[in-house]
C-alpha cells in the first residue's frame, strides 16, 4: 500500500478532557480534530477501542469486536433525547487529569441505562430500524458479546469459567439458547450500548475525513481469555477442559523487563484456523477497518512466532518460540482485503524470518527514537539516518515513558546523553529543558513516510503523564489532559515543524520521488 509523506498524534480519546471523568466521542474529540488539522497533521492513532475489564488495559477487552461503551458522550445522548441535562445533577467531583476508572464505570453504566431504559420506552421508527440494522449486520460477534456480558452480570462478573452451568461454560448450544431467552432485556442493553458506541465513532470519523484526517487503529495479535472471543470459539484456542488455557502468550526478557512479560492471554490453534479460512480473523480485519482508515497490528512478530508459556508458569523466562502461521495466513487476507492499511509492530525481539514476513508483504514496521542511542554512537538503526522510507517512526508508544520523563530518570545514562548531544548537536543544558522538541524534529525529519508523536511528547510533559509501564499491574490508562492545552503553542511550532519537512496535507508536489 502506498502511504504518503504525513505526520500525526497518538492520543487514546480516554485521554481527552470532558466533564465525566474520561475523555468521550463528544465536544472535546471534535476540538481535537481540529486541533490536529490546525497543526496541518494527517493522522489521529488511538489504542484499541473495546471495552476494558483487567488492569483497564485496552489490551485485555471482553471482546475484540465491540466498543467501549465509557467512550460514548453522555453528552451527545441529551441531544438524541435519551438523557437530559437534569439527568446529570448528581455528577460527582471526578480528577481532571486521571482517570479513576471504578467510579467512572459505575457513573457512566447508570446513566447508559437510563438512556437505555428511555430508548426502549420511546424510540422513533427511523432509530429503531438502524438499531435493528445494526445488530443485524454485527450479530456475528454482537450476539455472543451480548449474551456473554449478560451472564457476566449475573453472576457477579465472575469468568466466564467459573460460572454455575458447566453447559454454558461448555457453550453448549441448547443452554446458550436457554440464556438468550433468560437474559433477552441485558441483552438489548448491551446491543445498545454498542449501536450508540458506533453511531457516534461513526460521525466523528467522518468529522475527521472532512478534515482531511485519517484514523489509525490498534489491533492486538491476542485476545484476553475471559472473552466472548474465547467463549463462543472454544475450539481456535489451545484450552483445557475446563476452560482453562494450557499455553499463554508473553515475551521473553527484553529491555522492559528482566522476567518477559507474561500477558496471559490463550493462545491461537493456527491449524484449526486454517481449516475454516481464517474466517475469525477475517472478520476481525473488516470489523476494524469499519473504525478506522488504517491499523498498527501490536506484537506482529507473533505472525511469524509466539513465544509460548505453560500457563502454570509465574513469569515468561520459560517460554519457547513456536511458528506462527506465516505467508500463509497474509494470503488469505491479501486475497480478502486487496492492499493493506496495516503498520506492523515490530518491536522487541526481531528476527530475519520476521522481518521477512513483513516485507513479503510490504508492511511499514516502526521506528522508536528513544532506543536509538545506546550502543556505538551512530551506529544504532533506530537512528533517523538508518530509517528505511517505508516505516513509521515514534519518538516513544504508550509502552514507553515520555520523552521528557525518560531523558530525567534512570532510563537514560551518561553514554545515552553525550550520544543525544552529539546526534542533534545541542548542549546538555539545552536538551535537559527541550529534548521533547529536539527527537520531535528528528523523528519530522526522517524519511520514514509517516511521523507519530505521543501527545505527552508534543506538550513536553513528564514521567507522570505516561500512559503505561509494561509489568506494572496499576496505575496506567489513566492521563488526560486539560482543555486549555488544545491551545497550547506546541500546536503551531508542530504546524511549521510539519511544514518545514513536507509532512503536511498538501505537501504531495513538495516531495522528492524516492
Amino acid at each position: 500500500m502506498e502511504f504518503p509523506r504525513s505526520s500525526g498524534v497518538l492520543l487514546h480519546p480516554t485521554s481527552l478532557p470532558g466533564r465525566f471523568g474520561i475523555g468521550d466521542l463528544g465536544e472535546y474529540a471534535y476540538r481535537f480534530v481540529d486541533f490536529l488539522q490546525e497543526a496541518e497533521q494527517s493522522l489521529w492513532q488511538v489504542l484499541p477501542l473495546g471495552p476494558t475489564s483487567f488492569g483497564d488495559s485496552p489490551y485485555q477487552s471482553p471482546s475484540t469486536f465491540a466498543g467501549n461503551p465509557n467512550l460514548i458522550s453522555l453528552d451527545v445522548l441529551v441531544g438524541d433525547g435519551y438523557l437530559t441535562n437534569d439527568d446529570f445533577s448528581d455528577l460527582p467531583y471526578f480528577p481532571k487529569y486521571r482517570v479513576d476508572y471504578g467510579p467512572v464505570i459505575d457513573y457512566h453504566n447508570q446513566k447508559l441505562r437510563l438512556a437505555f431504559e428511555r430508548f426502549k420506552a420511546n424510540v422513533d421508527a427511523d432509530a429503531k430500524a438502524d438499531f435493528d440494522a445494526y445488530c443485524k449486520a454485527n450479530s456475528a460477534w454482537l450476539d455472543d458479546y451480548t449474551l456473554f456480558m449478560a451472564i457476566k452480570d449475573a453472576h457477579d462478573g465472575k469468568q466466564w469459567t467459573a460460572w454455575s452451568d458447566s453447559a454454558l461454560i461448555r457453550y453448549e448450544a441448547a443452554a446458550v439458547q436457554a440464556a438468550r431467552s433468560e437474559h433477552a432485556d441485558a441483552i438489548l442493553y448491551y446491543q445498545f450500548t454498542q449501536w450508540v458506541f458506533k453511531t457516534q465513532w461513526t460521525k466523528l470519523k467522518a468529522y475527521a475525513a472532512e478534515r482531511n484526517i485519517r484514523l489509525m487503529g490498534d489491533i492486538p495479535i491476542f485476545v484476553a481469555h475471559d472473552s466472548s472471543d474465547v467463549w463462543g470459539n472454544q475450539d481456535l484456542y489451545f484450552l483445557a477442559e475446563d476452560g482453562n488455557p494450557t499455553v499463554i502468550a508473553g515475551v521473553p526478557p527484553d529491555y522492559f523487563s528482566e522476567t518477559g512479560q507474561r500477558w496471559g492471554n490463550p493462545l491461537y490453534r493456527w491449524d484449526v484456523m486454517k481449516q475454516n479460512g481464517y474466517a475469525w480473523w477475517l472478520r476481525r480485519f473488516e470489523t476494524v477497518f469499519e473504525l478506522v482508515d488504517l491499523v498498527r497490528v501490536d506484537h506482529y512478530r507473533g505472525f511469524q512466532a509466539y513465544w509460548e508459556i505453560p500457563a502454570t508458569e509465574e513469569t515468561a523466562v520459560n517460554g519457547t518460540w513456536v511458528d506462527g502461521p506465516g505467508s500463509d495466513f497474509f494470503e488469505v487476507v491479501v486475497e480478502k482485503f486487496g492492499e493493506l492499511p496495516i503498520v506492523a509492530e515490530n518491536l522487541g525481539v526481531i528476527t530475519e524470518k520476521v522481518e521477512g514476513l513483513r516485507t513479503e508483504f510490504g508492511l511499514p514496521g516502526m521506528q522508536v527514537l528513544q532506543f536509538a542511542f545506546d550502543g556505538e554512537c551512530g551506529s544504532n538503526l533506530f537512528l533517523p539516518h538508518h530509517h528505511p522510507q517505508n516505516t513509521v517512526v515514534y519518538t516513544g508508544t504508550h509502552d514507553n515513558n515520555t520523552t521528557y520523563g525518560w531523558w530525567h530518570s534512570n532510563e537514560t545514562n551518561d553514554g545515552i546523553q553525550a550520544c543525544v548531544a552529539k546526534y542533534t548537536g545541542q548542549s546538555q543544558d539545552r536538551l535537559d529543558v527541550n529534548i521533547h522538541k529536539e527527537l520531535l524534529r528528528m523523528a519530522s525529519s526522517s524519511v520514514a513516510h509517516t511521523c507519530i508523536i505521543p501527545m505527552q511528547d508534543l506538550l513536553g510533559f513528564g514521567a507522570d503523564t505516561r500512559m503505561n509501564t509494561p509489568g506494572q499491574a496499576g496505575g496506567n490508562w489513566a492521563w488526560r489532559f486539560g482543555e486549555e492545552e488544545l491551545q497550547n503553542q506546541a500546536k503551531y511550532d508542530l504546524a511549521q515543524i510539519t511544514r518545514l519537512y513536507s509532512r503536511h496535507p498538501d505537501a504531495k508536489n513538495e516531495r522528492v520521488n524516492y
